[in-house]
């Protein structure tokens, strides 16, 4: 057997084939909806995935207002946050959140399911999400795809 010829192969900034997607997020639950989104971004999906580096697509996500939560998560969820100061502590609920910044709920879910480190942050860099059904990224020609195709 010639061991020569099973070399691994590992992904470098060059050789990585970065695309561009676009996913209707209308109607889809928000956790799995995070969770394949993060994946995408990762490049999980990919032959050539490699760990530490960057070898996922950049994702567009429109409809982001349009998003539904399971259980009683409409009345339940919150989003804390802390202002720096004694007793800073502030409270959002999922509601208030939807009608502020609706891109932010996607945004929160999808970057607590990114590794916590610089490669990460690089991967968040990688997400567009926005309310309504349009975005402003016609010239890179994303790649409409349907989540329900994806494990």
């Amino acid at each position: 057997m010639d061991t020569l010829s099973y070399k691994t192969v590992s992904a470098n900034k060059s050789t990585v084939d970065k695309q561009w997607l676009l996913v209707d997020a209308e109607g889809q639950t928000l956790g799995r909806l995070a969770s394949k989104v993060a994946k995408l971004l990762r490049g999980k999906y990919k032959t050539n995935f490699t760990p530490h580096v960057d070898c996922g697509d950049n994702v567009v996500i429109v409809n982001a207002e349009k998003i539904d939560l399971s259980g009683k998560k409409w009345d339940n969820k919150e989003y804390l946050r802390y202002t720096g100061y004694p007793g800073g502590q502030r409270s959002t609920s999922v509601k208030d959140m939807l009608e502020k910044h609706p891109e932010r709920i996607i945004e929160k879910s999808v970057k607590g399911m990114l590794p916590k480190n610089k490669l990460g942050a690089e991967l968040f860099r990688n997400l567009k999400v926005y309310a309504g059904p349009e975005h402003g990224h016609e010239a890179q020609k994303p790649k409409a795809i349907n989540l329900n195709d994806y494990k």
